[in-house]
């Protein structure tokens, strides 16, 4: 098998192509969120939080030969921690909001059993009265 046929076996198998669909449709979705949270939730946020910046947080550590401040930033990693859980928290009220409206109602009845289980059920039914 030469090596473009077996890239192209490869490359047609329905799991790669799902994940393919899957990984843009994630990058359309990651710019949703974004969006969702840079232009929504944080304006929303910030009468409550303030304006909510660590990025200028540091903790100067020492001083390199130029006589610079070698700074350890952590404020940058504070911010983005920030940005994440917020992230994190919108997407979990959306897809429990999602998840809410495809729940089956409480009081439907359970489905009728197909043909195959009903008649599953009759021979497990005689093997029992054996």
């Amino acid at each position: 098998m030469s090596l473009a046929s077996e890239f192209k076996e490869f490359a047609m198998k329905g799991s790669v192509v799902d994940l393919a669909v899957g990984v843009v449709i994630g990058g359309a979705f990651g710019k949703i969120v974004a969006s969702l949270v840079g232009d929504v939730i944080m304006p929303a946020l910030s009468p409550i939080l303030g304006s909510v910046n660590f990025t200028d947080l540091a903790v100067q550590i020492a001083t390199n030969a130029a006589g610079k401040p070698v700074l350890l930033k952590y404020g940058a990693f504070l911010q983005t921690i920030f940005e994440f859980v917020v992230i994190a928290l919108s997407i979990f009220i959306v897809i429990k909001g999602i998840n809410r409206l495809k729940r089956p109602a409480p009081n439907a009845p359970a489905p009728a059993p197909t043909r195959t289980e009903s008649l599953l059920q009759e021979i497990r039914d005689l093997l029992g009265k054996r």
